[in-house]
C-alpha cells in the first residue's frame, strides 16, 4: 500500500454503495480511484467528498490495468468555505474546470501548490480569485500571453497588439490581463465588478485557442448568475 495526497476534482456514484473519484495528486498528477462502500448507511466518510477537498488516500496495489482502489482516506485540511454560497459556487466551477483540463496532467508540484494557494485565497473571501487562478494555470502550462507592446490582447496569437482582433478583448479587459501577468502576486490584481463577466468570457476564449479539446464547463451559467 502507498499513501497519496490529492485534491478531489469529481466523484461518481457506482452501483449502490461505491464511487469512482477523479483527483489531482501531489505525486502522480491526475488519478482515478475506486472507493468501495462509501455510500453505505454506516459510512460517515462520504461527508468528506467535497470538490477540491485535500484528502490523504491509502491506495491498494493494483494488478494489470485496473483502477486503483482506496482502502481508506482522511481529510488533510478543513475549510469553512463550503458554508459560503459564493465560495461554494466558485469551488464547483473550478473543480469542474480542472477535472477537464488536467485529465492528462502528470506530476506537477507547481500546479499542485497553486491549487492549494487558490483555496487559501478563496477561504479568505477573495471572490475574484478563480479568475486569476485560471491565468496561473496558463502560466504553469506555458501558454500564457507574452507581454508585448500594444493595448489589445490577441487571444489567438497570445500577444498584445496595436489593433483589436476580438470584440471581448477590449483595452480595459486586455489591461487586466497585462496587470495580472506582470504582477508578482497576481491575486492582488483588481477586477472591477462590472468587468468580471467579460473577463471570465475572455479567459474561456483564450483557453479555447490554447488548450486542446477545451469545452465550456457546465457550471459556467451558475457562476455567472451568482455574481450578477
Amino acid at each position: 500500500m502507498n499513501s497519496q495526497n490529492g485534491f478531489l476534482l469529481s466523484f461518481i456514484k457506482y452501483g449502490e454503495n461505491d464511487a469512482v473519484l477523479h483527483c489531482f495528486t501531489e505525486e502522480d498528477g491526475f488519478q482515478t480511484y475506486f472507493v468501495k462502500g462509501i455510500y453505505s448507511k454506516r459510512n460517515k466518510k462520504k461527508a468528506l467528498l467535497q470538490p477540491l477537498s485535500m484528502l490523504s488516500f491509502t491506495i491498494n496495489p493494483t494488478r494489470g490495468n485496473g483502477i486503483p482502489s482506496v482502502s481508506r482516506f482522511e481529510l488533510v485540511k478543513s475549510h469553512d468555505m463550503y458554508m459560503d454560497i459564493k465560495a461554494n459556487t466558485v469551488i464547483f466551477f473550478i473543480s469542474d474546470f480542472l477535472n477537464q483540463v488536467l485529465r492528462h496532467e502528470n506530476k506537477n508540484p507547481g500546479l499542485f501548490f497553486s491549487i492549494d494557494q487558490f483555496i487559501d485565497e478563496l477561504n479568505g473571501k477573495n471572490y475574484q480569485c478563480h479568475l486569476l487562478f485560471l491565468i496561473t494555470i496558463l502560466k504553469i502550462q506555458g501558454v500564457a500571453p507574452l507581454i508585448t507592446d500594444g493595448p489589445y490582447l490577441d487571444p489567438e496569437t497570445g500577444t498584445f497588439s496595436m489593433v483589436s482582433t476580438h470584440h471581448l478583448f477590449t483595452e480595459e479587459i486586455s489591461a487586466i490581463w497585462k496587470t495580472a501577468l506582470y504582477s508578482d502576486n497576481l491575486y492582488t490584481t483588481k477586477i472591477p465588478n462590472a468587468l468580471r463577466k467579460d473577463f471570465l468570457d475572455s479567459l474561456l476564449v483564450y483557453y479555447h485557442y490554447h488548450i486542446t479539446d477545451f469545452k465550456i464547463p457546465t457550471s459556467l451559467e451558475v457562476i455567472q448568475q451568482i455574481f450578477e
